[in-house]
């Protein structure tokens, strides 16, 4: 069996993005053979050119440091119907809010998130652990050594960003008219 075609079938089979070095260690283990990433990154190129034809639906994208196959931007209207049939999955606006706060603050315990928005934040954290967009990442140093949480990488994937670099700086997002008194107080 050609390389390509593992490394293809790796890709399409994984829920989530897939690194090179999880597909070098799975096609050495089932292969019996030492792969080099090189032959990896070629084989990577040439599903990627194949996959560029624009009859097919579609593409090779690289997420969070990984490889997944998504349906080309072109198709986003009709993929967005199919979601709209599948909204049980959307989150709530405080689930959001909770989010947003976690990915720009983190690592972040629970306190400091309600702090924040000011209500109590158990559910939303508890809906976002279970949908896997935040993590646990460890414990504060401070008296009662409460939990640290930080966003997953299926937030990057459910986001489409690369990293949290990549999310937009907060002075980007904020409007001066939400702004209260002067600027030199």
């Amino acid at each position: 069996m050609l390389i390509e075609q593992n490394v293809e079938a790796l890709i399409f089979a994984s829920e989530q993005g897939i690194r090179v070095e999880e597909i070098i260690f799975c096609l050495q283990a089932a292969l019996n053979t030492e792969v080099d990433e090189a032959v990896i990154a070629k084989a990577i190129e040439a599903i990627k050119r194949k996959y560029d034809d624009e009859l097919l639906a579609i593409e090779l994208v690289k997420i969070n440091s990984g490889y997944q196959f998504l349906t080309k931007k072109s198709y986003h209207q009709v993929i967005s119907q199919l979601q709209l049939q599948r909204s049980k999955k959307k989150l709530s606006q405080a689930a959001l809010e909770t989010l947003a706060i976690i990915a720009y603050k983190q690592p972040v315990t629970k306190l400091e998130v309600e702090q924040i928005r000011g209500v109590n934040c158990d559910y939303s954290i508890q809906k976002l652990l279970e949908k896997e967009l935040i993590s646990i990442t460890g414990k504060a140093d401070t008296v009662g050594k409460p939990l640290l949480y930080g966003t997953s990488n299926l937030f990057a994937d459910y986001m489409g960003i690369n990293s949290i670099s990549d999310l937009p700086l907060l002075t980007e997002t904020t409007n001066a008219t939400n702004s209260i008194g002067n600027e030199q107080e």
